[in-house]
This record gives C-alpha cells, sequence and structure tokens, in this order.
C-alpha cells in the first residue's frame, strides 16, 4: 500500500480529495456509516445527497479507522464533521420519491435519461448488463461496421485538473473490434435479457448498401433506435466518420440508405468539427432520421511531450489528431445543444446530447438548453458506471426541491434566454462588491484588473487592501472570476453615472 505521506509531499492531492477507490478500505473499516459513498457523493455535487448519508448522530471516532485505512491520507473526518455542521442549511432529499425521471428517445420510452454512448463503455454484453444492473437506462453499442479495425497503442491521453482528475481526454481509437454477427448476438442477448433497456445500435458504413444492411440487420437483432456514426474524428479509411458529418449531401443520402434498412428510430450522430452544425443536421432530418445526437469529439492535440518532441499519444515516434472528450468540452458541446433546438428545422426533433457531462448538475444544463435525453462515456471511463448513483439522485433532488415532478418539465427552459447579440441589455451595470471579512489581501483582483481590465482597483501594499474606483469599473466582473475567497461578488444592477 502506497504511504499516504509520499502521496501529500509529491503534491498530488490535499486532504479532502479522495481518489475514489474501488472496493473502499475506508467503508471496509467503518461499521457504523458508509464514508466512500459518502465522499463520493460530495465529489460528484451531490451535497444534499451526501448529508442524507451521513447519521444525523455521527461522530468523528467512528471515522478514524476509516483515516487509517484510507491509501490517500484523507481527513475522512474532519470532512464528515465538516459536513454534519452544514446540514441543518441544506435542503435536504424530501419529495425524491415522487419525482419520475423516466422520458422517451424518439418514442422508445426510458426510466431515467441517461445512456452509455457508443465507446468502448459500451461494447460488450457483460459490460452493458453491469451498467444496467447498476441504473443506465440503455446504451448506444459501440459502431458496428464491416470494416476490420486497426488499432494503435497507446491511444489515450488527457490533460489533468490540479486534484488529478481528468480536464480533458483524448482518444485515437475508432469502431468495435467485433464481427457484426458478433455484435449481432450482443444486441439479441441484451434484449432478451433486459427488454426495459434502450438498445441503440450504433453503425457506420462506406457506401449507401452497407448502411442499409447494418441498419437492417440490427434491427432484426432486437435494437430499439439506429444511431448513424457521421462523426467519428479518428477513422483509419478516409470518406467514413467525420468526413461525411461536414458533408451535408453525404449525411442526407446515407441516412436516406438507413432509413430503407429500418422503420424504428433513426439518430444522426453530429460532429463539432464543422461551422454550422444544423446544416448537415437538417440534411440527415431531410434524410429520414427522427432525431439528432450531438456532439461527438473534437479534433484536438492535448500536447507534446517535450523531451521526444512527439505529440500524446506516441505510437512508435508518431502521432495524429485526435477526438477531445471530457469536462473541457462542456461549453462547446452545450453551445450546439442550444444551436439545433434554437433551428426551426431541428427543434421539434429528439435531441440526444452528450459532451463532457460528470455531474447531475451538467446533465441538468443539457436538459435546460434543448436536450431530450443523455449519453457519456468520458466520466465512465474515468470513474465507471458508478456515477449513474449521483446522476440520478443528483437530479431528483434538484428536481423535488423545485417542485417539479418530472424531469420533462425543466427540459429546453433555459433556451428563451439564449438571445441573439443585438437583443442582449447593454444599458446597466452591475458593480462587484467587497467583503472585507472573507478578504485575505492576496490582490489577486487587484493584479487582473490592472493587467487585463479597466484599473479601477487600487491596492495599498501597507494594509493589503484594494479598492475600488467606480468612475471606472465597467462592471465586468473579472475581479470576482479570479477571487480564490469569495469576497467579491456582484452587486445590484444600475444604471452607470454618465460621464461629464
Amino acid at each position: 500500500m502506497s504511504d499516504p505521506r509520499k502521496l501529500l509531499s509529491r503534491g498530488r492531492m490535499d486532504s479532502h480529495t479522495c481518489i475514489l477507490c474501488h472496493d473502499a478500505p475506508c467503508s471496509k473499516a467503518c461499521d457504523r456509516c458508509d464514508p466512500a459513498r459518502i465522499l463520493r457523493a460530495l465529489r460528484f455535487d451531490n451535497t444534499d445527497g451526501a448529508a442524507d448519508l451521513l447519521p444525523d448522530d455521527y461522530d468523528r471516532s467512528w471515522t478514524q479507522e476509516a483515516e487509517n485505512a484510507c491509501p490517500a491520507g484523507v481527513m475522512i473526518g474532519e470532512i464528515l464533521e465538516d459536513l454534519k455542521r452544514r446540514k441543518p442549511d441544506l435542503e435536504g432529499t424530501a419529495g425524491t420519491d415522487k419525482v419520475d425521471l423516466s422520458c422517451d428517445l424518439c418514442g422508445v420510452k426510458m426510466e431515467n435519461p441517461f445512456l452509455l454512448s457508443s465507446s468502448i463503455v459500451a461494447s460488450t454484453y457483460d459490460m452493458c448488463a453491469r451498467a444496467f444492473e447498476m441504473g443506465w437506462a440503455g446504451a448506444a453499442f459501440k459502431t458496428i461496421s464491416m470494416m476490420t479495425m486497426h488499432e494503435a497503442s497507446p491511444r489515450f491521453s488527457c490533460v489533468r485538473e490540479p486534484r488529478g482528475d481528468w480536464y480533458g481526454f483524448k482518444n485515437i481509437e475508432q469502431l468495435s473490434t467485433y464481427t457484426v454477427e458478433q455484435n449481432m448476438e450482443c444486441i439479441r442477448k441484451l434484449k432478451q435479457n433486459y427488454p426495459s433497456k434502450v438498445i441503440v445500435a450504433s453503425i457506420m458504413g462506406r457506401n449507401e448498401v452497407e448502411w442499409e444492411e447494418l441498419a437492417r440487420r440490427c434491427t432484426e437483432a432486437g435494437a430499439d433506435v439506429i444511431e448513424c456514426n457521421f462523426s467519428c474524428p479518428n477513422m483509419e479509411t478516409r470518406g467514413t466518420g467525420s468526413d461525411i458529418g461536414q458533408d451535408p449531401d453525404a449525411v442526407r443520402r446515407f441516412t436516406a440508405a438507413v432509413r430503407r434498412g429500418t422503420r424504428i428510430p433513426v439518430l444522426a450522430k453530429m460532429t463539432p468539427n464543422i461551422t454550422d452544425i444544423t446544416v448537415p443536421a437538417a440534411a440527415a432530418l431531410d434524410g429520414g432520421a427522427d432525431g439528432i445526437a450531438a456532439i461527438n469529439t473534437i479534433k484536438s492535440v492535448t500536447g507534446v511531450n517535450l523531451d521526444t518532441m512527439v505529440a500524446f499519444p506516441a505510437v512508435h515516434g508518431k502521432s495524429i489528431v485526435g477526438g477531445y472528450s471530457g469536462r473541457a468540452v462542456k461549453p462547446i458541446a452545450l453551445r450546439h445543444i442550444a444551436m439545433l433546438a434554437s433551428c426551426d428545422r431541428i427543434k421539434d426533433s429528439h435531441i440526444s446530447g452528450m459532451g463532457g457531462i460528470v455531474t447531475w448538475k451538467d446533465a441538468v444544463e443539457f436538459l435546460l438548453l434543448g436536450a431530450d435525453s443523455l449519453q457519456i462515456t468520458t466520466a465512465v471511463m474515468e470513474y465507471g458506471y458508478r456515477i449513474i448513483d449521483d446522476l440520478i439522485w443528483g437530479l431528483k433532488i434538484y428536481l423535488a426541491q423545485r417542485n417539479y415532478r418530472s424531469v420533462k418539465e425543466v427540459f429546453r427552459s433555459s433556451l428563451p434566454n439564449l438571445v441573439e447579440n443585438d437583443m442582449l441589455e447593454r444599458d446597466t451595470i452591475v458593480f462587484p462588491r467587497f467583503n472585507k471579512e472573507k478578504c485575505i489581501g492576496c490582490g489577486r483582483c487587484y493584479l487582473s484588473c490592472r493587467d487585463g481590465g479597466h484599473q479601477a482597483i487600487s491596492f495599498d501594499p501597507e494594509t493589503r487592501t484594494v479598492t475600488l474606483h467606480g468612475s471606472r469599473c465597467v462592471g465586468c466582473q473579472l475581479c470576482s472570476l479570479v477571487c480564490q475567497t469569495g469576497a467579491i461578488r456582484q452587486s445590484k444592477r444600475v444604471q452607470p453615472r454618465r460621464k461629464q
């Protein structure tokens, strides 16, 4: 077992950073509560759920053995003690039993909005079965094709946050390495043993004949939905994947071929590597698609090894541009989802959203901006299928606390507030408000305003205090964004003084 002091000395984690062990030693060492489950809920922004799991009579002595067993040296008792202090101020989990998360995917009923997206996380029977048992509503099976895949090794790289979690993730992987018949057998078996789960068969062809044949075979095997992969950026075979997704005519033609091969709903999975995602999406609908899935990964280079001068991941001294996913792509994915949901030709069709969903909060944002169902891969690759626990529970708590009874009630609620540039109000200002009790005198706000803003903050080096000069402040809120202690907040919106 690793020495936690060595981990701490290398700066890999602080005392409040749980590494989310599998079969966690801390919970095995504690017979009064489940520290690992509580810490996991906290990690995935499910604070109310974590508090619900913490017994009201919790005592720090319960977790002393748990701390001793933790391989990362996490101060478990301190974290749970802090949660106990905050518990009375939280809104709680009451009413979650009355919240209905059921929805549908192009008319196919789903018990909740969460699907595994087409990737390695949904590539075998055993993997999908395990995910279904844990609560996932369905899976988009890893893309099936008639091509033979030649995969590289290694095929992944990542950009990490300071605490070690992935900020962004790059892959250069392609499609399923199993034969068409092997994949059909998986679909048949999954549908037989899990009839209430949604099976989305992702397919990719090289010509109309292959697209039509794959759609027909997946339908006969029992798939509920066909997803056309017009978006994989890593294909060895030219004229496939995102090459198709960037050509509206090809999208329309191949979607029509799929429609000839099936009567079940068809999704077209779109690439973000294009100027206007609505153009090929509309072409897919013209070809017979029932809905759109977006986004696939973004073409990227995650970095270069400065010693070897080869980009990551390196394969015999070479690398390629690959697909980027994870937390970093969420803002881009949300923009594409909103564009699709706002487009007159597309807005009445189903939109299955993906791209950087890790917590229930991310999920809610996608639902508010246009997604009708949700797909996830990268977070599962990093943390496992178990993230479904807090995705479902966190979403239910959010809805219950706002007196919603169905997840459908929040669909696309934020869209009316996302307007064009010329519709944004620009005549009032929101000044920053400084809380001197929270301010530690670091001067970060002064530096940022001086070098990246409007020189509206002065800094006294003797007292280490800052002063706002309202006549120069434009209300950009840069200072509040760089503040590390929460000492700067927004004031009320006001009319700015006219300059003399």
